[in-house]
């Protein structure tokens, strides 16, 4: 097992093991660069996963405490849980359905595409798809994305046959069992999906790509990794020249660390990113470390949300089978004809009788309610996701009057429905509901936004240095050798669901760091 002292300041210190973090600490350790890889929570394994929502919630969750501002439902329905991401070795890739698709080059460029949006600090990125092309195909081969590389689609479970019947009928075109980063058969050395219906609680096949027992055991191998789980990062310290210097963590045992870096990369999610540079504020940077613009924390993004769900006559058991291969992308597209500017996905979803409880109409309870819960068998469901808006208003800061066990200011997310998102989720609602009325459902529910993982922005890309936190490699315009790894760098959301963007852009980071260290640059 590789350790690493201390006080060595050779090393790459990244905080955080998911689809950036982790990505990135693999790419760097293949090219013989010693990472020190902090995650705040523990190490699992396929065997120790749990086929039962509520368990495997505590067992792969963050729930330490966050709180929430703002006119979102979710600043009533679940004030202290405003995203579901993961603290756990591998992030919130233990937890992610495996839905990997592209950005379309439109969604680069946003702002130039959209026009100007009334309340909406649209930008694009500094970015084109043209440079991200090679880095998305390697991320597609690593990853084992089906219905690229010759790999074949995943089959249809009874939910996306009931989907693609419905998307028939309305004449979508483009519906299929998606581009997934799950195994539809055996592939560098992981098993091929058994359709168990538990993407969400850890895949116990290993056939769904994770960080967690595909890219941190590969870099384990090379003896240039050391993991150090269970350590929770404080602060991120700096030299007289104000570069990145050391990292502050609390262990296992809550003892307070240094660790002292070459290079520091930060991948703790939309939500952990900001709250890390923040509390990281000093002489140099009063108002937090890269965040002299004033733009950390702001621009906080979840993607537009929500759900249809349908109930039949025959039994559908839509749990049965992956949850997430069905996919529906007609409408994510750009066609102001409908009310709003961008475009979303349908994809099918299926949330486990416990969930269901808990996120189909929270806090509701009657006839109705225990109505629908009687018909589980039979219900059928999607998930609508869309871009939504980059708002100023819309960001994490710190709450200092509420502290985590450390002594830390816990996150404050604070966020406000564009008049976009909302037009884009009212039409998204009427084609799901016409979706499954055109196959006899004989009755169909909207179902409010969940705790998103699509946690995006807060630290976006930018050309200039006064709009954004860093450049087009992720590299912090103020800091040379502090980089942002997660989705925190997008510099709008896209429609997509973002860990094959995260993760081709921890590739394409890696690159550039291994030269920028080449050179003294970073």
């Amino acid at each position: 097992m590789t350790t690493y002292q201390h006080d060595d300041d050779s090393v790459v210190v990244i905080i955080g093991s998911g689809a950036g973090g982790g990505t990135l600490a693999n790419e760097l350790c293949q090219k013989g660069i010693p990472v020190v890889l902090l995650e705040a929570g523990a190490r699992q394994n396929q065997g120790t996963f749990v086929n039962d929502e509520w368990p495997s919630f505590n067992q792969l969750a963050w729930s330490d405490t966050r709180t929430t501002s703002g006119s979102w439902r979710i600043a009533r329905d679940f004030p202290n849980l405003p995203a579901w991401i993961c603290k756990t070795v591998g992030g919130t890739t233990t937890h992610w359905a495996g839905a990997s698709l592209r950005l379309q080059e439109h969604e680069f460029r946003a702002r130039e595409t959209y026009g100007e949006l009334k309340d909406a600090q649209l930008l694009d990125w500094p970015l084109t798809l043209a440079e991200l092309e090679p880095y998305y195909a390697r991320a597609e081969d690593k990853m084992g994305v089906t219905r690229t590389n010759d790999i074949p689609g995943l089959p249809g479970n009874n939910n996306f046959k009931v989907m693609y019947a419905g998307a028939q009928k309305l004449g979508y075109q483009h519906c299929s069992t998606g581009r997934m980063a799950i195994n539809s058969q055996p592939r560098a050395g992981r098993a091929s999906c058994q359709q168990l219906g538990f993407c969400f609680q850890g895949c116990k096949m290993g056939a769904k790509w994770s960080t967690l027992y595909t890219e941190i055991p590969a870099a384990e191998a090379t003896g240039r990794l050391e993991l150090r789980a269970e350590s929770q990062v404080i602060r991120i310290e700096h030299d007289a020249r104000g570069r990145a210097s050391a990292v502050v963590y609390a262990d296992a045992k809550g003892q307070l660390q240094r660790q002292k870096a070459r290079v520091v990369a930060v991948a703790g999610n939309a939500i952990e990113t900001p709250r890390i540079l923040l509390n990281s504020a000093s002489t140099l940077f009063p108002h937090g470390l890269g965040n002299g613009a004033g733009m950390v924390g702001k621009h906080y993004m979840r993607h537009t949300t929500g759900s249809v769900f349908a109930e039949f006559d025959e039994e559908v058991h839509f749990y049965r089978g992956t949850i997430m291969a069905g996919i529906i992308s007609d409408e994510n597209r750009h066609d102001t004809s409908r009310g709003f500017a961008g475009g979303y996905e349908m994809e099918t979803i299926s949330l486990g009788l416990p969930f269901m409880a808990a996120f189909f109409n929270p806090g509701a309870w009657g006839r109705d309610f225990t109505g629908v819960m009687d018909r589980y068998t039979h219900l059928a469901g999607m998930w609508l996701v869309g871009e939504d808006m980059p708002r100023e208003s819309n960001r994490v800061t710190l709450n200092d009057g509420v502290k985590d066990a450390f002594g830390m200011p816990v996150a404050n997310v604070h966020y406000d429905d564009h008049p976009n998102d909302l037009a884009m989720r009212e039409h998204a609602f009427k084609q799901g509901e016409a979706l499954y009325q055109a196959v006899g459902a004989k009755k169909v529910h909207r179902v409010p936004p969940y705790p998103s993982t699509h946690n995006l922005g807060t630290c976006r890309m930018s050309a200039k240095a006064d709009d954004g936190v860093v450049n087009k490699h992720g590299q912090s315009h103020e800091v040379p050798n502090l980089f942002i790894s997660d989705g925190s760098q997008f510099t709008t959301s896209a429609a997509e669901n973002p860990t094959l963007t995260i993760v081709s852009l921890a590739i394409r980071q890696a690159d550039y760091i291994a030269e920028s260290l080449k050179t003294n640059a970073a």
